[in-house]
């Protein structure tokens, strides 16, 4: 199985808004889950190698790709940082970009006000450009990475005050 065939997979379960899809051919096996529940729902895509078979290599499992970032409560009390502010955070490893390519206006810039679900990023892993929407409405008083940066699970991207 190649990757166009995985994402061809990742794709057919978010548009359809499956549960998950399990597949497996000669020892290599592969679940994608999905969450129907709302809109831009997590998608997780693993691939897993039989230790006895030696026809299919394993891929390196895939993180979950999301439209919306979790919110990650402030830094350590009395650190000023963070308070006050949404935190959005990098839902998988990957490199962050500003806007769809290179020639295009970024998405948002500091002090844009944002309403909830409006893109604010794409951060790209394995070829897979996922949309990193905003989860809260207010105004973005922070963006952490630069563009074409790699950004780590978890690691801040933007801080929002809310509305």
């Amino acid at each position: 199985m190649n990757v166009k065939e995985i994402k061809e997979l990742v794709e057919l379960v978010s548009r359809r808004g499956l549960a998950g899809l399990e597949i497996e051919r000669a020892g290599f096996r592969l679940r994608i889950e999905g969450a129907p529940a709302h809109r831009g729902a997590p998608v997780f895509a693993r691939a897993v190698a039989d230790p006895v078979a030696t026809e299919a290599p394993a891929l390196p499992p895939a993180g979950p790709v999301a439209a919306v970032a979790p919110h990650v409560p402030p830094g350590p009390p009395g650190s000023g940082e963070h308070e006050g502010f949404h935190v959005v955070t990098a839902p998988i490893v990957g490199t962050f970009y500003r806007a769809a390519n290179p020639d295009a206006e970024p998405f948002v810039k500091v002090g844009d006000v944002v309403e909830k679900g409006k893109t604010l990023c794409i951060v790209e892993a394995m070829k897979l450009m996922n949309e990193i929407e905003a989860d809260v409405s207010g105004t973005v008083v922070s963006i952490y990475p630069q563009n074409a940066q790699p950004v780590e699970f978890g690691e801040k991207l933007f801080a929002i005050q809310p509305r």
